[in-house]
Order: C-alpha cells, then sequence, then structure tokens
C-alpha cells in the first residue's frame, strides 16, 4: 500500500479545516463583542540542518520533516518568553492568509515566495489575549534562511523535527494554576542546538490536535505532569 506523503496528508487536513471540533484549550472566556482576528503560518517542511534521531511511527513522518517555530521575546506584554507559530494579529485590509505570511515574513525573514499555502483551520479562540486565530498551513516548497529579525519580539527561531515532537519522551502535560482554576494541556520539550523549550498552550494544542487526526501521535505517558509557574 502507498503511503501519502506528509504534505499530501497536511493537504488533506487543510481540506478538513474543521477538525479541531470543539476547541478544549482554551483558557478563560473570549469577549465575541470585542475579539480581534489573528493567524498563524504553520509551516512544515524538509530540515536544513540536523534530523531527529527518532524514528517515528507514522511513515509520512521523515527524520528531516519539521516545523517553523520562534520563542517570544522574554519582555513582551503577552505571552513573554512561550513558544509560538509566527503570526499575530491581521490588520484591516488583510485576510488570516496575508496576515499570517506578513507577520512571518517580519518575524523570521521567511521568503514567503517559497511558502504554498495548503489552506486555512478553524478559527480558535484565545481568550487570554482577546483574539480569534485562524491557523493558516503551509509546505515549505523552497527553501530560505530564518532567525530572528527583531530582538523585542523574539529571542529563537528555529525549525523543530516533528519527529522529536513525536518522541513519546519529549511529551509531558502541563498543569497551569491561576485563581483557583486548573489547566492541563499536552506539551513538548524541544532541544535546539543545546537551547532548550516548552512548547505548550495554544501552539502545543494545534501541534496536538494536528498529529492526532493524521494518525502520527504515538502512545505518550498523559501522567507525567510539568506545573507551571
Amino acid at each position: 500500500m502507498t503511503v501519502p506523503s506528509a504534505r499530501d496528508q497536511l493537504r488533506a487536513l487543510a481540506a478538513d479545516g474543521a477538525f479541531t471540533g470543539p476547541w478544549r484549550h482554551a483558557r478563560g472566556e473570549l469577549d465575541d463583542a470585542s475579539a480581534r482576528p489573528a493567524s498563524v503560518l504553520v509551516l512544515f517542511g524538509v530540515l536544513d540542518g540536523l534530523p531527529s534521531d527518532h524514528d517515528a511511527q507514522a511513515l509520512a513522518v521523515s527524520a528531516d520533516l519539521d516545523v517553523l517555530l520562534l520563542a517570544r521575546a522574554a519582555t513582551l506584554r503577552s505571552h513573554a518568553g512561550q513558544v509560538a507559530f509566527p503570526g499575530g494579529r491581521a490588520d484591516a485590509d488583510e485576510d488570516a492568509v496575508s496576515a499570517a505570511l506578513r507577520e512571518a515574513r517580519e518575524e523570521t525573514g521567511v521568503d514567503t515566495d517559497g511558502v504554498e499555502v495548503l489552506g486555512t483551520l478553524t478559527p480558535l479562540p484565545m481568550p487570554v489575549s482577546n483574539h480569534v486565530v485562524t491557523p493558516v498551513l503551509g509546505w515549505w516548497t523552497r527553501q530560505s534562511p530564518v532567525g530572528v529579525v527583531d530582538p523585542a519580539e523574539s529571542s529563537h527561531v528555529f525549525r523543530a523535527p516533528v519527529a522529536d515532537l513525536l518522541d513519546p519522551d519529549h511529551r509531558v502535560t502541563t498543569v497551569l494554576r491561576r485563581g483557583g482554576q486548573v489547566w492541563r494541556g499536552p506539551a513538548f520539550l524541544v532541544d535546539d542546538g543545546g537551547t532548550e523549550h516548552l512548547v505548550w498552550g495554544f501552539t502545543a494544542g494545534i501541534l496536538d490536535a494536528m498529529f492526532d487526526h493524521l494518525g502520527w501521535t504515538e502512545p505518550w505517558d498523559r501522567g507525567r505532569e510539568l506545573e507551571l509557574d
């Protein structure tokens, strides 16, 4: 049996944009009347650096398949220090795709002429910053260098091997306690050239939902918890 490539599987996922279902990773309640549109670029490609040494169970996940991530600057007022997809708020004259590509250029320096947009996923609520965020799914057809463009916005830009994210040893459940409430969610531990990151919250939720729907997820210990400060 021929196994569809990762690119083909992601394209099919984009066509099924409602796969996320009821979004369980939102913290708090969204103010629908004032919520602002935003989008993120979920960009997959073939790694140009060190591939993963973990053999993924999903045949479509090669050792050099990766996804573009960045660590937000610790000085930002919102989501400081967190790992995220490139993206941000849409301007008045932008649709979700245009906003995601513009933000990715501004934050990482990626040449978006080399990005094939596979489609958009269902807009998702992010109550903590009062945004409705549309994930834009992309494939890196022509490689270009990426890095921190503005240190006031980002501290690190990197390409995470998907097989590393799927490695059960790199998966934990984060626990966040605020005002008597407790939120638990999927998270990923990532090491990029000696720089360690925790991918959690909104970004980890999207990756987790995507991997589950694609059938890429490997069994992992959901009882392995990490308390967040």
